[in-house]
């Protein structure tokens, strides 16, 4: 009988960005059983709602995350604006679809070096990042900011986009685009990477379901969700299918955010072309009072938002559910039976944000 052992994996691992925990149960080379451990750095930004502004917190929820900040303040201003019954302008929800986009190209384009890193393809790495600092800049050039962004306000945006901008910003992504498809061939193609990702971390349709999973992750198991569809912002104008693998594999995930990738590139096409000329925001008058959720679809999965207000400048409670904290009971099943050395990389294909775990 092989003998079992428990080997503490993280916080600090020199193959993950983020400080995620697991005790690996070990038997051999193989992990029998996966233990995460939650609230390394936790920061404890959701009570702050007792403590600061109901406008002020829409710059606290930005703090949650670093990549999917943008979406953090959307999804904690859609929540007030739901409770005090504001119809936000109609330029204001397609800006906040292009933000959105941008982010998830942002995001999905540094999962992707972050991946090529994990097995040592370097070049490869660098390629997707130098990719995503065009999407940074755009994003510095629209708000004035790179990783904190300050742009969403309860009632619509601060900032607009002149057609100017627009139509630039629309001929780097036609640029961008062929640059991407070169890069992306080689995840597809290269028989080394394939066979890295291949039949590697098999989650399928019964255990997703099973294990709650969202985003790429659940749509690399064949189930056609995806919280756009459900059309906040601009998506209800927008015409996308949703994409999804029926492999249930690391590779399937990898072809899903590849494939998101470009489908983002479309709906900002369409947003653009769409885009109406009203306001940007409407006056939030008065103190929320009530409670209200809301679904949205960030670059990683579903999130959830939820704001109880009491009419007063302090919320009462605002609770947010992230796409990370949904999909690591899919990691724990995935790590069950893995080879010990595939397990930084299986980690990385849930795309881990523990800071947003950690909130």
């Amino acid at each position: 009988m092989a003998k079992r052992s428990i080997v503490p994996f993280g916080p600090q691992h020199p193959v993950l960005p983020e400080p995620i925990h697991l005790d690996l149960v070990l038997e051999d080379e193989t992990v029998v059983e996966a233990l995460p451990s939650i609230g390394y750095i936790h920061r404890g930004l959701e009570s702050l709602v007792a403590k600061k502004d109901f406008n002020e917190m829409a710059y606290v929820t930005e703090r949650i995350c670093g990549i999917c900040s943008f979406m953090h303040g959307m999804g904690y201003c859609s929540t007030i604006e739901k409770i005090m019954g504001l119809e936000v302008p109609e330029r204001a929800n397609y800006l906040r679809t292009i933000w959105c986009e941008m982010s998830r190209l942002h995001s999905h384009l540094l999962w992707l070096g972050l991946l090529a890193d994990a097995f040592g393809f370097e070049a490869l790495f660098m390629e997707c990042w130098k990719i995503r600092e065009k999407i940074l800049d755009m994003f510095e050039e629209s708000t004035g900011g790179r990783v904190i962004f300050s742009v969403n306000k309860i009632g619509g945006v601060l900032k607009d986009m002149p057609a100017e901008m627009l139509a630039d910003f629309m001929k780097r992504l036609d640029g961008m685009q062929k640059e991407l498809k070169k890069a992306t061939k080689v995840f597809m193609n290269d028989y080394t990477v394939k066979s890295r990702l291949e039949g590697i971390g098999i989650l399928s349709k019964e255990d997703a379901i099973a294990c709650g999973a969202v985003g790429p992750m659940m749509r690399a198991s064949g189930i056609e969700v995806d919280m756009r569809k459900t059309g906040y912002a601009a998506y209800k104008d927008i015409d996308f299918q949703v994409i999804t693998s029926d492999r249930c594999d690391s590779y399937g995930r990898c072809e899903v955010r590849i494939g998101e990738i470009f489908q983002s590139i479309e709906i900002i096409r369409q947003a653009i072309a769409q885009i109406p000329d009203t306001e940007l925001s409407v006056m939030a008058k008065g103190f929320p009072k009530g409670e209200a959720f809301v679904r949205f679809e960030q670059p990683r999965g579903e999130a959830f938002y939820y704001s109880r207000a009491n009419g007063t400048k302090n919320l009462d409670r605002m609770r947010v559910r992230t796409p990370t904290f949904a999909n690591l009971p899919s990691l724990v099943k995935i790590l069950q039976g893995a080879q010990y050395g595939d397990v930084p990389l299986l980690v990385l294909t849930i795309d881990p944000c523990i800071s947003c775990t950690e909130r």
